[in-house]
């Protein structure tokens, strides 16, 4: 049996650092799983919905193939395969609106779904010669540190902010203990203008934890009590509006590292970079390499940083070490060039100073404070 220990493509792949435990920029080809549980009597109508979706698939940018598959236990339960050349272009698609619509014949015939995504780290075999230098592999696995975050994101009406954020900050914090292995370890609530970013870390399984907290009661509570001020409406009591609303508030985290250095005392913050048009995936990952080597350097004051995006959503998550006041604004803004901030995001200087005159340090002092979030609540759980 062959195996591509020996082919790994180092020159297309870059080496994963040890101190990033996640990361979609590794170019490596991504493999999604989709576990899919149909309802009895729906099985012809489902295959006619996968046959139309695979259709509008194929000509997605960066898909390679897909398989279905059904049980040959339980006819109610399938499984969809994808290739991907790497995992911006499925995120890219997976998170749009485009995807919503395309997906949503499915619905019907659908009890219950099940994402998981993988980067092809080692296969049995080869491609043929002529595929070389398309077949990219991790060059080696990466040690996670048992934690995964995720965000949820939306807008409420404008005027609405004061009112909101005393609804999400007044609520009794949820039983941490999901079940024997997961568990609700931090959940930090942000604000930024009208926008709402909520990021939780979770230990054990994600889907579990994320249903412990839909079925607490005061969880509920509050999710009731912020719907009129929503802009997006919806309806808890209905399944397919749930669905639809925390599928297009879901804001997953991209990159995270983690520097060698730690402090307990580390305060947590929050930067939203509203970036221009189809720039949210380009500036994400600016912003992970350049986290990445500012995680070596023994004087920069973040020590953990993740980043969420979606869209043209980009939001950065980040332990400081001294806060952030004192911080050196390149540092925590995590992007050294005012050029590339304006090429990449809306932010915007003093309408009063001169791009050219205004000294570098002061243009980034004044990017920072813009895209600095509020904090509405940052809770964790004992034992976290």
């Amino acid at each position: 049996m062959t195996t591509t220990s020996e082919r790994v493509a180092g020159s297309r792949t870059r080496q994963a650092s040890q101190r990033v435990s996640q990361s979609v920029f590794d170019g490596s080809r991504l493999r999604v799983v989709l576990l899919v549980d149909v309802y009895d009597g729906a099985q012809q109508q489902f295959l006619e919905a996968y046959e139309q979706l695979c259709n509008q698939v194929a000509s997605v940018p960066g898909h390679v193939s897909d398989q279905l598959c059904q049980s040959i236990e339980n006819p109610s339960q399938w499984l969809i395969t994808s290739e991907w050349e790497s995992a911006p272009p499925f995120l890219a698609w997976v998170n749009s609106e485009e995807h919503v619509r395309m997906v949503e014949p499915l619905h019907s015939c659908v009890r219950d779904t099940r994402s998981l995504r993988f980067h092809v780290v080692r296969e049995t075999g080869g491609p043929a010669d002529g595929e070389k230098g398309k077949r990219r592999l991790q060059s080696s696995p990466r040690i996670g540190d048992g934690m995964i975050r995720h965000a949820l994101t939306f807008t409420v009406k404008p005027g609405s902010e004061d009112i909101v954020a005393k609804i999400l900050a007044d609520y009794a914090s949820p039983e941490p203990k999901v079940d024997e292995t997961t568990r609700l370890c931090r959940t930090s609530l942000f604000m930024h203008g009208n926008r709402v970013v909520r990021a939780i870390e979770v230990r054990g399984d994600l889907l579990s934890a994320l249903r412990h907290v839909s079925r607490q009661p005061e969880v509920r509570a509050v999710e009731e009590a912020i719907n009129p001020y929503l802009e997006q409406d919806r309806d808890l009591n209905d399944p397919e509006s749930a669905r639809v609303f925390f599928t297009r508030a879901a804001l997953p985290a991209v990159h995270h590292v983690t520097a060698d250095r730690q402090d307990a005392q580390a305060e947590r913050y929050a930067l939203c970079y509203p970036t221009r048009p189809d720039r949210g995936m380009k500036l994400a990952e600016l912003l992970a390499r350049q986290d990445e080597t500012a995680a070596d350097d023994p004087r920069n004051p973040v020590l953990r940083s993740t980043i969420f995006q979606r869209d043209d959503v980009v939001v950065r998550l980040i332990d400081v070490r001294g806060g952030l006041d004192g911080a050196d604004p390149v540092q925590a803004l995590g992007l050294a060039d005012p050029d590339q901030v304006a090429e990449l995001t809306t932010l915007q200087d003093d309408p009063g100073a001169s791009d050219r005159s205004a000294a570098k340090d002061v243009r980034l002092a004044r990017f920072l404070e813009l895209a600095r979030m509020d904090l509405v609540t940052d809770r964790r759980s004992p034992e976290a």
